[in-house]
């Protein structure tokens, strides 16, 4: 039986006090309810930062890539990761 390939994410969030937190998934809505809703699932920067709202998302086309791109945004002043954010919510708006 041949396995579908999961597409995967990498995400961004807003926390409440404007700093962003990134993370990898394959579900970005569960993953942003587990931010904000429980205390075990959640990341320990996002509980006492709540709640966060998803600022950005990439696919990416396997859970390596996702892994890589998450550590090259990471990498990012945070200037830079708030261009990706406001490209991002343009994108969405055009």
């Amino acid at each position: 039986m041949i396995k579908m390939s999961q597409q995967w994410y990498v995400y961004l969030l807003r926390c409440i006090d404007n700093s962003l937190y990134c993370g990898v998934t394959i579900d970005v809505s569960r993953r942003v309810d587990e931010h904000n809703q429980s205390n075990t699932l959640a990341a320990k920067y996002t509980r006492v930062r709540r709640p966060v709202t998803l600022a950005y998302q990439e696919v990416c086309d396997n859970k390596k890539l996702a892994y890589q791109r998450e550590y090259a945004i990471k990498k990012l002043s945070k200037l830079q990761k708030e261009k990706l954010v406001a490209n991002y919510n343009d994108s969405k708006e055009s």
